[in-house]
């Protein structure tokens, strides 16, 4: 495989946008379009590129800038009152145009009994209108993929699928391997821009009660790593993340060679839409 870009790590850094239309992109996917001048020195990496946002709680009248700087941050963000503070969450770069200083964000809906968006990000992400203010934390890369890997191997839910598409669409043309990408209905599939040796395998949930990630961790225990010089990137709901990493270390890929990250777990996910 061709050899990936060296990327220079970099300071996280604030950049202020606001809202300029929300859509529906799939059926469990919202997709929110920001823009705004500080953007236009937003330096986009591609692959998985990821994020801080931070944006309005429903009963806050107005979003307030959260005060950040430096490596400590979080330390006077998390002493602001709870009902002063704006809601922060992580998220992927799904796309952006340097031309026009536009960066899109999907958000995964999952919905109630009555057919509402449940969670914070999501509700406001299907009721945010254009001129809403919000602000993102730069973070940079997880994607680290060593310049030796023989195959690269993605696996994901749909907390992920963004993830997936973006590092798709950066990998170099001759790269080979596999994605096992779990969505909850096939009307969640898209056209990703993967590289001709990279094999796609959706896996559609269907079931709405299902655990999200299980299915993909299913997939995943039938995979054997072809050898020891591969890679791994496994995102999504914690169980996934962590029990995938288990069985491809113990298939024979090392450690240092698998990328993993809980971006969500199920039993905090109740707790906060109960």
């Amino acid at each position: 495989m061709s050899k990936i870009p060296e990327l220079m790590p970099r300071q996280p850094r604030l950049f202020r946008c606001s809202v300029v239309r929300s859509e529906r992109y799939t059926p469990s996917m919202q997709r929110v379009t920001v823009a705004g001048p500080d953007l236009a020195s937003f330096h986009w990496q591609g692959y998985d590129h990821w994020f801080r946002l931070f944006l309005r709680k429903p009963h806050q009248e107005r979003f307030v800038l959260p005060e950040i700087s430096g490596p400590t941050w979080w330390k006077p963000f998390l002493a602001t009152p709870e009902d002063e503070r704006a809601h922060c969450a992580n998220y992927t770069v799904a796309g952006f145009r340097p031309d026009t200083g536009e960066l899109d964000i999907d958000f995964v809906v999952h919905c109630g009994a009555g057919g509402e968006p449940e969670g914070t990000a999501a509700i406001w992400a299907c009721g945010v209108t254009p001129g809403e203010d919000l602000a993102l934390l730069d973070q940079g890369l997880l994607f680290d993929c060593p310049d030796d890997a023989s195959d690269v191997l993605l696996v994901a839910d749909e907390s992920g699928l963004p993830a997936t598409a973006g590092i798709l669409r950066a990998l170099p043309r001759d790269a080979v391997g596999r994605v096992i990408q779990e969505i909850p209905t096939a009307g969640d599939r898209r056209d990703l821009d993967a590289p001709a040796g990279m094999s796609i395998t959706w896996v559609v949930r269907d079931d709405p009660s299902a655990v999200p990630g299980a299915a993909a961790l299913a997939e995943l225990r039938g995979h054997v790593p072809a050898r020891p010089t591969g890679y791994a990137f496994i995102v999504g709901e914690s169980t996934l993340a962590t029990e995938g990493r288990r069985h491809l270390h113990r298939s024979g890929l090392p450690k240092s060679r698998i990328t993993f990250s809980g971006f969500w777990k199920r039993e905090s996910h109740e707790k906060a839409t109960a």
